[in-house]
């Protein structure tokens, strides 16, 4: 089965041969990483005379709950209840209901990182919140990954329904897009467009549409015929591509550079792949009420994971390598600035839930 087009040919985010995945990163790096607590970044400071780098201490929990605090705020100002009230209900339901808000912070992140503002990034924050809301909603339902359980709670189409669920996600997916044109302020109209054009590029049929399409082909097959460059490829597509508009977009919005967009580009690659694998070992391993959402179910629809071609071991080591290859981007900005991003890395590679 050939799943690849000419339009995406990035198989490993960083563009490394097939045979490189699972070779040994750089020890001085993957050591750093590894003993470095996914609530606490080192920021590198000046080297001593011994080649040792000074090391502070970021209080990632911190920062994580302040931003999660202030991108609520901002979303539920963005989508106010109002007429039809069933379909607003059902919108809200859903972006509202927690969540780790990984790509607004990811977006607001990065554009502090090239030297923007928080505001400058705020609307597109909440835009790619409300995309990444509408996916979730499309994914539980019966016709495509049938989960009736969502952060703990029942799934939208659960409590208002296929219809509502169908259309609520529409009419995110259109208020996320008019939220950017109409909310950010002080940024060139060009930057704007462009940043619309990134998101719509990467949530459309070559990147998240691509990998839930390439997913649900696959899905049911036990995998007999599906090996790492494809499930690679969806999971590139279906979870990284996310990651991705969030960090090019809050880098576009800072004002940066095409070098350092691509160096975020590559970064979130790592990282959003990193998620995944993460996620698919959490799977097998932790209950559905440890995660909040029905664990096992990849294995009980027969469909492919990390876990199931390489095992989990193995799947937790290329987690670390991901891990390590995301934050070798970061290398060379501000490491006060680079620190969110830094432990970001961290948590997604050891999260529990």
């Amino acid at each position: 089965m050939n799943l690849y087009t000419n339009s995406y040919s990035l198989l490993h985010p960083l563009k490394h041969s097939f045979k490189s995945f699972f070779f040994p990163p750089n020890a001085a790096a993957f050591q750093f990483i590894l003993h470095s607590p996914y609530s606490s970044s080192p920021r590198h400071q000046e080297t001593h005379e011994k080649g040792k780098p000074q090391q502070n201490q970021f209080d990632f929990k911190a920062y994580m709950l302040e931003k999660i605090k202030i991108v609520n705020h901002a979303l539920d100002a963005a989508l106010p209840l109002t007429n039809p009230i069933k379909i607003h209900e059902s919108m809200r339901y859903s972006l509202l209901s927690g969540g780790k808000r990984i790509c607004p912070i990811v977006c607001i992140a990065a554009c502090e990182l090239v030297g923007g503002d928080e505001s400058a990034a705020m609307p597109s924050a909440c835009a790619l919140e409300m995309i990444h809301a509408m996916s979730l909603m499309h994914d539980d339902l019966p016709c495509m990954d049938n989960d009736d359980l969502r952060r703990g709670k029942p799934s939208n189409h659960v409590v208002f329904g296929e219809n509502a669920a169908v259309l609520a996600g529409y009419a995110l997916l259109a208020r996320a897009f008019e939220h950017i044109a109409t909310a950010t302020d002080g940024v060139a109209p060009a930057k704007v467009l462009r940043v619309i054009g990134e998101l719509a590029r990467l949530i459309g049929p070559e990147g998240v549409v691509a990998g839930q399409v390439a997913d649900l082909k696959c899905g049911g097959r036990g995998g007999l015929d599906i090996g790492l460059e494809e499930l690679e490829y969806i999971h590139l597509h279906k979870t990284a591509a996310s990651l991705e508009a969030s960090a090019v977009a809050g880098a576009i919005l800072g004002g940066a550079c095409e070098e350092e967009i691509e160096r975020l580009r590559k970064y979130s690659r790592c990282a959003g792949l990193m998620f995944q694998v993460v996620d698919d070992v959490l799977d097998v391993t932790k209950s559905s009420e440890e995660l909040g959402k029905t664990c096992g179910k990849d294995l009980m629809g027969n469909k492919m994971t990390f876990p199931k071609l390489i095992g989990v071991e193995r799947s937790r080591e290329y987690a670390n390598k991901l891990n390590v290859e995301a934050q070798e981007q970061l290398i060379g900005f501000d490491p006060d600035k680079a620190a969110p991003l830094m432990a970001l890395a961290n948590y997604i590679a050891q999260r529990q839930r």
